[in-house]
């Protein structure tokens, strides 16, 4: 795992990017080349300007790839099926811009079979570059890992290292802090309490250790021996340091405030605020101007499936606690709340109308809310606003719950494209692991991020509603 603006990236993302980018620029260059647009020699190419084309034709190329998902954590566990077809998506999509360009600048020359043929190599590469990639991975083998503890926490954390794709590690046992070693399956190897862990480290050639006790004081762990493992170079990570890196989740049950305060992250200084802003304003005022069609069809459709207002105009809280009203295009009918409770929305609401079943499902629901981004209430990316009742309930049953009012909500975010809709308190626990995660490590680059990877959401309904 790699750390790239506050974000944590698998190294085998990092490749396929890679590999993915160099292909989609060589196949730019086949089409110049085969359409008689590259000039010979290399100082020919780059002052023809068509290094630049390439470039910029392989920056379009990984948009779509990450707009369909290719990209997104567990598509290494999607079916060969399932990542041919969306990658076919991206790359039809890609033919119809590429012919566009081309055929305006080719002259006399056709585009179509050529651009063909590129696309053909570019389905096949994305393939191979992917097998090639697993192939080296399991030659090359995982690290290998200690866990420290031997109670549920250290049992969920094995779970997850052998489950987890992105953070495959082999567990090479578990290395005891109580006598008591309960629950343990026969074929997992616990160490005795008699050895050092810095002998069990150098004789099973440990990679990294995890600390999976959530209970430190009292002499419970071996302190030496671990910062003489850290001093030594082999790195060493707690259950929230785990998480947030393996799940890309804070999590709340075993998170203390002194890691908030020590670790890194939280950037809210004027630099990072006025980057927001503007990265707001022109997501926002682009969106709207695409979007006016369907808003518009929207509205009409509404006004025609059942009686009531267009627009749903509701209290919620934003940041610093302070409330606003959030617009969003009517889903449900009049009545759905008449006895004045408040309810959480489900999964096949008999409240929710014809309309507000698609809408809801394709999210255009959410798109009145792009003019709260532009007035300053709310940001493209943030954790979704909840109202003000349900705060004061969640805020007592979920630690650290106020920390989300610490950055403005927003229309999509790091939870909504991580976790499904949720409908308990128990979901919004989950869920607001997910927004701890976009507080502490918050960039533009993961606003880009949450961003495309929404158009993978919607696109394939991998969020249900």
């Amino acid at each position: 795992m790699f750390r790239l603006f506050h974000h944590h990236v698998a190294l085998s993302t990092l490749l396929e990017l890679f590999a993915d980018s160099l292909l989609c620029f060589l196949a730019a260059l086949f089409i110049a080349s085969a359409l008689h647009m590259v000039p010979n020699g290399g100082d020919a190419l780059a002052q023809s300007g068509m290094v630049w084309l390439a470039g910029g034709f392989a920056a379009v190329m990984l948009l779509l790839y990450a707009s369909v998902g290719l990209y997104r954590r567990g598509t290494r566990s999607m079916g060969l099926g399932t990542l041919i077809q969306r990658a076919m998506l991206a790359i039809a999509l890609g033919a119809c811009i590429t012919y566009l360009l081309f055929d305006s600048v080719a002259g006399e020359a056709s585009p179509g079979y050529v651009v063909g043929l590129a696309m053909v190599y570019l389905l096949v590469g994305l393939v191979v570059v992917r097998a090639v990639i697993y192939m080296v991975q399991k030659a090359v083998g995982v690290p290998r890992v200690l866990i420290i503890g031997t109670g549920e926490d250290a049992q969920a954390v094995a779970r997850d290292l052998a489950t987890h794709s992105r953070i495959e590690r082999q567990v090479v046992g578990f290395y005891p802090t109580t006598e008591r070693t309960e629950g343990m399956r026969p074929d997992q190897r616990v160490f005795s309490r008699d050895r050092s862990i810095e002998e069990i480290v150098a004789e099973h050639d440990i990679d990294e250790i995890i600390v999976a006790v959530r209970e430190q004081r009292g002499g419970a762990l071996p302190m030496d021996q671990l910062l003489a493992c850290r001093i030594a170079g082999t790195p060493i990570l707690d259950l929230a340091g785990f998480y947030e890196r393996a799940r890309a989740e804070v999590p709340i049950d075993s998170l203390k405030a002194s890691w908030l305060i020590y670790s890194q992250g939280f950037v809210q200084g004027p630099a990072r605020r006025f980057a927001k802003r503007a990265f707001d304003i022109v997501t926002s005022a682009t969106l709207l101007l695409l979007t006016s069609p369907i808003m518009l069809l929207t509205a009409i459709a509404i006004r025609l499936d059942s009686p009531g207002p267009i627009i749903y105009r509701q209290e919620r809280v934003g940041l610093g606690g302070r409330t606003f009203m959030c617009l969003k295009f009517r889903s449900m009918t009049v009545d759905a709340e008449k006895d004045g409770v408040a309810r959480w929305a489900s999964q096949n609401d008999s409240r929710v109308t014809r309309v507000g079943a698609f809408i809801r499902k394709t999210r255009i629901d959410e798109l009145p809310q792009l003019l709260s981004v532009l007035k300053g209430e709310m940001s493209m990316v943030g954790p979704r606003p909840e109202r003000p009742s349900f705060v004061q309930q969640l805020r007592e049953q979920i630690p650290f719950y106020d920390l989300r009012h610490s950055v403005k909500p927003g229309v999509t975010g790091w939870a909504q494209v991580r976790y499904s809709y949720g409908a308990s308190v128990e979901d919004a626990r989950r869920k607001h692991q997910y927004d701890l995660y976009y507080v502490k490590n918050n960039s533009l680059f993961l606003d880009i991020l949450v961003l495309i990877e929404t158009v993978s959401v919607v696109l394939f309904r991998e969020g249900s509603r």
